[in-house]
Formats: structure tokens, C-alpha cells, sequence
């Protein structure tokens, strides 16, 4: 059974928030709320979490992982990014968009999407994901919890717990939370390419 994180979403208490890092870093994949919608997340290189993110929403090894990361100086251990490119992706961070980028060595190879060695990062604007990510000093690798044949993510963390009680290790809920995921802007090449339209405004990069 998953363990029930309930957070309150302006104000994390530190020591619930430090719970839910703990149990990342022993190896815990969980569901948590982002700027966007849920998302599942784990540490980064824990390879059995990413193999349980991939059995849960059935995905191919075409897949963009995303590194939900704290802030842009953490972002930059990960990604390589031209001047241009820097000066766009700082204008709309934090916030709800996934920017697709060339990976640097930091990033494990498993993760990498296999022909264009990039990978997907975020810098998210929500408090309760922001704690984890200060308290857990590191990326949680994630993916938007959206399972297979559905339309729409789950929104409530009671919802989330009833449902995959037995394939996530732990649910934090702060709240009500989105159901329209990140929008995805592919600059792996140097120019924005729209990828998918979601929360985030994509005016400034058409």
C-alpha cells in the first residue's frame, strides 16, 4: 500500500516534506502535484522507478523523460544551452512548460531519448513541489501521471491512492490539482518547435 502524504499547499510542513524526500531516495516512486497536473516521479538513476513509470502509462523507449528540477542553476548541470535559447527558457521559468534540450553527461543514458541524445527539463512553479525539490537537492525524474485510454490526468490525491495503491510507493496531496499538462518546446535544434500545447502560454515561442 502507498504511504499518504497530505501537505498543505502554501505552507509544507518541513517535516512531512522531508518524509517524502527520504522515501525518494530510498527508491520510492511517487505521484505528486505539479504547476500543471500530477506527475510520477522517482530519483534520478533509480531504474526501476523509471521502469515503473513506463509499465504504468505503457510507454516506448521513444519517450521523453522529464528532470523536474529546483531552479535554473540546477537545470544547467543537465542541459546545454546557447545564449538565445538561455534568454527564452529564463523568460518562462518558472512555469508550466517542458523544454526539450541536448543532454550533457550528467544525465544517465537510459534516459536519453536514444537518436537525438536530449532529454526533457522544468523548472515547475508550485510550493509543495518546489519544498520537495529544495529538501531533496537533486532532479525527480518524472513523467505527467496519465494512464493508458484516458483523456485527462487524475486531479485529487485520494483519487490517485484508491487507484494505484499498489504500483506507487507513496501519494503527496496538497490540493486540487491541474489537468492540463506541461507545453512542450523542442529547442534541440536552436529554434523553438511546438511539440504539444498545453498549460504554459506558447505565444512567445510561435
Amino acid at each position: 500500500m502507498a504511504k499518504y502524504f497530505d501537505v498543505h499547499p502554501d505552507n509544507p510542513q518541513p517535516r512531512t516534506i522531508s518524509q517524502v524526500a527520504d522515501s525518494v531516495r530510498s527508491g520510492a516512486l511517487i505521484a505528486y502535484p505539479t504547476d500543471s497536473c500530477y506527475a510520477l516521479g522517482c530519483q534520478l538513476g533509480n531504474r526501476d522507478g523509471m521502469e515503473r513509470i513506463r509499465t504504468i502509462r505503457q510507454l516506448n523507449d521513444r519517450h521523453h523523460f522529464t528532470l523536474v528540477c529546483q531552479n535554473f542553476a540546477q537545470l544547467g548541470q543537465f542541459v546545454h544551452i546557447d545564449n538565445d535559447v538561455f534568454r527564452a527558457i529564463k523568460a518562462s521559468t518558472p512555469g508550466s512548460y517542458t523544454f526539450i534540450l541536448p543532454a550533457t553527461k550528467e544525465v544517465p543514458r537510459q534516459l536519453l531519448n536514444a537518436k537525438k541524445k536530449t532529454v526533457g527539463v522544468r523548472i515547475p512553479d508550485h510550493v509543495v513541489t518546489q519544498a520537495l525539490l529544495a529538501e531533496l537537492g537533486e532532479p525527480l525524474l518524472s513523467s505527467t501521471l496519465l494512464l493508458p485510454d484516458e483523456e485527462e490526468p487524475m486531479t485529487q490525491g485520494w483519487e490517485i491512492k484508491d487507484r494505484l495503491d499498489h504500483v506507487v510507493d507513496a501519494v503527496v496531496d496538497s490540493g486540487d490539482c491541474g489537468t492540463e499538462p506541461t507545453t512542450v518546446i523542442d529547442f534541440s535544434s536552436g529554434e523553438a518547435e511546438i511539440v504539444r500545447k498545453g498549460a504554459g502560454d506558447v505565444s512567445r515561442f510561435e
